[in-house]
Formats: structure tokens, C-alpha cells, sequence
């Protein structure tokens, strides 16, 4: 259980009223690890009204979706769009999660990721695909990371699955741990964390009602997982990657959700120090 749940949520989020978001620093800068926002989460608004909920969260890092930045983006967009970013002062991290079923798909995403500048790409490759994968990750010197999905799909339902499709090749090939996702497949977060520290490039938080197939997206701080000791295995493990926020959740009208979520995360880095 997350033994913050006493606390009241209207205490954290005037916690940050008080002390202040609007301030140029917010708690994970004394962190090894980043607060990102994973782009789907605003795969119904285009990329102005993204940026402004950025900025109002003072989320500086996003992982990139195509219908942000499309895969046929010129040279001149993709400088356009990192400039518009940076008026807000985001950062694009990394692409994806992109869908790979063919070897074109697989090179299209890697000539992407380097013509938008990331070197990390976020994918759902189909198995037969991973050795070529390999081979592109040592011609791009880039990481990979297999998004994975819980119980909902039978490609990548947790780490465990992963690691053994991963094990035996580059080390630059590892996993998007999805910790939400994670506990719906009946696996625990935090040790799965610990476990495969070494392999863990990228990561989506979330919250999730319970720890079947039937559990549903939630609230960062509703939901089962416990925050706390997910947050200290972040420190003990070194994490120096983005935690993406993946909110799926009133997905029409997402905004209140992701500033209740991204509030109880950093009032949890906040209260564990």
C-alpha cells in the first residue's frame, strides 16, 4: 500500500502553490532521475495546447509521438518544432512508442529518431525484428527501448518478457518500464525495477486500480501502487533517465488529471528526502 495515502491530496497540491512551481526549480532537479510526459498523453491536442500544459507543470521533457512531429517532417519542421519546445522550455528526449511489423518500419524509425536529434527511441518491434534492430542500435550507437503492454496484448506484457528477448543482445537493447502496465500483468514495479536496472532506458508512471487485467488508469496517488518505495529504488538504483507521466485517464480532458498526478509524484520526492 502507499503509505502516503493518509496524506490529503489538496495538502500536496498546496504544497506546491506555496512553494512555489511557478520557480525555476522543481524537486527532481536534486534528483538523479527527470519528470517527462510520455506524448500520448495529449494525443488529442495538437502540439500548442501540449506545450502550454508543459509549461504549467513545468514538465521539461517529451518523448515524441508522430502525430506531434510526423515521420515525414522536413529538415526546416523538425527545426521549427524543437524551436517552439524550447520557448517553453521543453526538451524532446526520445521518439516514440512506434509500432515496428516490417524491416522498412524499423529503418524509417531510426532515420527519424536521428534526423529529429534523440538518441533513444521508445518501440513495439515485432520478435522477428529484433536482430535486425540489434544491428541498427550498433550502426546508430542509439538506445532501444521495447515499450511494454501488461496483460491487454501478447507482445512485451512486462519486463520479465523482455529480458528474455533482450538478454543475449546489445546492451544498448532494454525496456520502457511502464509501471502501471507492470502491475496489471500480476508483477511488482519496484523489484522489477531493481532487477533489470541495468536495462531500464526509459519509463512510464502511472497509477492503476488494481493489479489484474481488469485495473484501470488512474490518478497518481488513487490507485494501489506504492509511490514511496518506487521513488527510493529510483535512488538506490541510480534511475538517471525520464519518468515519463502516461496519463490515460479522461483522455478528452486529461489537464486536471496530469496536474494531480505530476503533484503527488514530486510532493512524494518532496516528503521521502
Amino acid at each position: 500500500m502507499n503509505s502516503l495515502k493518509p496524506i490529503s491530496l489538496c495538502f500536496l497540491l498546496a504544497f506546491f502553490l506555496i512553494t512555489g512551481l511557478q520557480a525555476q526549480q522543481v524537486p527532481e532537479d536534486q534528483e538523479s532521475f527527470r519528470i517527462g510526459m510520455a506524448g500520448f498523453t495529449y494525443h488529442k491536442f495538437d502540439l500548442n495546447r501540449t506545450l502550454e500544459d508543459l509549461h504549467t507543470n513545468q514538465v521539461k521533457y517529451l518523448c515524441i509521438k508522430d502525430f506531434h512531429l510526423p515521420f515525414n517532417s522536413t529538415d526546416e519542421e523538425i527545426q521549427a518544432f524543437h524551436q517552439k519546445l524550447a520557448s517553453k522550455g521543453v526538451t524532446g528526449y526520445a521518439v516514440g512508442p512506434i509500432y515496428m511489423k516490417t524491416i522498412e518500419e524499423v529503418d524509417n524509425a531510426f532515420a527519424y529518431a536521428k534526423r529529429v536529434g534523440v538518441n533513444l527511441i521508445v518501440g513495439v518491434p515485432n520478435h522477428e525484428l529484433l536482430p535486425h534492430i540489434n544491428a541498427k542500435v550498433q550502426e546508430y550507437d542509439f538506445k532501444f527501448a521495447i515499450h511494454m503492454h501488461g496483460p491487454d496484448i501478447d507482445l512485451y506484457p512486462d519486463a520479465d518478457d523482455i529480458w528474455s528477448h533482450v538478454k543475449d543482445l546489445d546492451p544498448r537493447m532494454g525496456m520502457c518500464l511502464d509501471i502501471g502496465h507492470t502491475a496489471r500483468n500480476g508483477k511488482d514495479p519496484v523489484a522489477d525495477l531493481e532487477k533489470y536496472k541495468d536495462r531500464i532506458y526509459d519509463m512510464h508512471i502511472k497509477d492503476v486500480t488494481a493489479n489484474t487485467k481488469e485495473g484501470k488508469s488512474i490518478e497518481i496517488g488513487r490507485g494501489i501502487l506504492d509511490i514511496p518505495a518506487f521513488i527510493n529504488m529510483l535512488r538506490k538504483t541510480g534511475y538517471d533517465g525520464v519518468c515519463s507521466l502516461e496519463h490515460e485517464r479522461n483522455m478528452d480532458n486529461p489537464f486536471s488529471g496530469i496536474a494531480e498526478s505530476i503533484g503527488f509524484f514530486r510532493g512524494v520526492i518532496v516528503g521521502t528526502r
